[in-house]
């Protein structure tokens, strides 16, 4: 699926004044592709991964998914199953285990056992998480483990937009380099439109373009 930003605008009302938290951001996302929005904290990075994602609609312009602006789509459909994100806190339910943390979206589309427990160890596998984790408790995983769970559960979806909000904030740079491996994986191998928001520069240096945010505008580098 394609993502549009056509003079995407949005901003909202604090306890003392309105801020606004993107200004005018155009851009077209293509399929096949992986993409990283790189800026710090407060750049308006999270809030266009929000829009993009269908949980708002911007206060101005239009956020246009396969042709169709999200003011009409059915927003719910639209995030359940065509659109995956992956956050930063990867999300995941603590009373389930790894395995039914996966399965959780197959559940939803009523995918039969057999055909469901063939899809998690599909996923698992590719995100190299062994069979011996299924039984598992997230808090019993380390953050790393955590994402891969995060991740194979995306994968799980079927869905063809992945984005991921800060998925590489770990101090483990090997890590990293696997994470955002795995992500442009489903953007070259699967198709996906893959979208990472971050402020890791490090980034930079596996995805097919960079996008640099600052102050909720584009701009052209880093520098």
């Amino acid at each position: 699926m394609s993502i549009s930003l056509n003079n995407v605008s949005y901003s909202y009302r604090s306890n003392f004044q309105t801020v606004n938290a993107l200004n005018g951001v155009s851009y077209d996302f293509e399929p096949g592709k992986c993409y990283a929005i790189i800026g710090e904290s407060g750049s308006g990075k999270t809030t266009l991964l929000s829009l993009m994602a269908g949980l708002d609609v911007p206060t101005e312009g239009e956020v246009i998914i396969d042709g169709i602006s999200t003011r009409n789509w059915d927003r719910c459909k639209l995030l359940r199953d065509s659109i995956s994100v992956i956050y930063q806190d990867d999300n995941l339910f603590p009373l389930l285990t790894v395995q039914e943390n996966i399965r959780y979206p197959l559940d939803l589309k009523k995918v039969t056992k057999e055909d469901a427990m063939a899809k998690i160890r599909e996923v698992r596998k590719r995100v190299g998480l062994h069979s011996s984790y299924n039984k598992r408790f997230p808090r019993h995983l380390s953050s790393s483990e955590q994402q891969r769970v995060a991740i194979a559960r995306a994968l799980a979806k079927g869905c063809s937009v992945i984005l991921a909000d800060e998925p590489t904030d770990n101090p483990d740079s090997t890590n990293t380099h696997n994470i955002v491996e795995i992500l442009t994986s489903l953007a070259h191998v699967d198709g996906c439109t893959v979208i990472i928001v971050t402020h890791d520069y490090t980034v930079a240096e596996q995805v097919d373009v960079v996008l640099y945010m600052v102050d909720g505008c584009w701009r052209e580098s880093e520098d």
